[in-house]
């Protein structure tokens, strides 16, 4: 079935939002107390390209988070609506405060961090560090990556991994600028959640190695929004209990839930 939204909202539209966002509050509540910035509409911040969670099929922004975040809304009984947004104003809580959105979905790890800026709901993928390099690189360990550039996306626990071990690292804003680095020669290989890099191994591309780091991912809601987390929460162990979970998890990732 075709996904209930609508396309990714300009740039100029999200502008906006965000200064309507900067001069008025949410809309008035509606069921359940819940309130949402355009009455009918659950408008979720997300930062495609980072595949499978979030990316473009042709104009339209698909993926794990994106079907999650359908669930949430047809339970809303709420169109659906995604903007684009860079990641840094999505995991810093940013995007939320400006009201250019109610929720944020991007592959967003559950850090102490960050939970002091935007309330997480319960997780719903467990995620690992992984590093995507050249098949002949013979970089399978942290180890081996003395003396090499890897390339990060900023704003991530990826980053914050490759700090917090001591890597030279070159910073991009987003995934598909990473695989652009490695392709180009610019970086030796790049860190980033091991679910995202799966889609480009290749003959020219592996996974040399995955560091288990005991991440999850979370959506997020502003501070303080009680009523939507329930919401969302709700969703999340229905989809869990339902079958649902399960069946997108193997759309995205390959297999089930229980085996990934």
């Amino acid at each position: 079935m075709a996904p209930r939204h609508t396309t990714a909202l300009s740039l100029a539209a999200v502008a906006a939002l965000a200064l309507a966002g900067c001069s008025s509050t949410a809309s008035e509540s509606g069921a359940d107390g819940i309130s949402l910035i355009t009455p009918g509409s659950l408008t979720v911040c997300t930062n495609p390209p980072y595949e499978p969670f979030e990316y473009k099929d042709g104009d339209t922004i698909v993926g794990l988070d994106i079907d999650i975040v359908q669930q949430v809304a047809d339970d809303l009984d709420a169109e659906l609506v995604l903007v684009e947004t860079g990641f840094d104003g999505i995991q810093s809580g940013a995007a939320l405060n400006a009201n250019t959105c109610d929720l944020v979905a991007s592959g967003i790890t559950i850090t102490e961090e960050r939970a002091g800026k935007l309330d997480f709901s319960a997780p719903y993928f467990d995620a690992n560090q992984g590093l995507l390099t050249t098949t002949d690189s013979g970089l399978d360990s942290l180890e081996s990556l003395a003396g090499t550039t890897i390339g990060v996306q900023q704003a991530t626990t990826g980053e914050t991994f490759a700090a917090d071990n001591g890597l030279d690292v070159l910073q991009y804003e987003d995934l598909g600028l990473q695989i652009q680095a490695l392709k180009n020669g610019d970086v030796d290989g790049i860190i980033n959640d091991i679910a995202v890099l799966g889609p480009y191994t290749s003959d020219e591309y592996v996974v040399g190695a995955e560091f288990s780091t005991g991440e999850q991912y979370g959506l997020g809601v502003k501070k303080g929004n009680t009523a939507l987390l329930d919401a969302v929460d709700a969703t999340i162990a229905r989809i869990q209990s339902d079958g649902t979970y399960a069946t997108i998890y193997a759309t995205y990732i390959g297999v089930t839930a229980a085996e990934g």
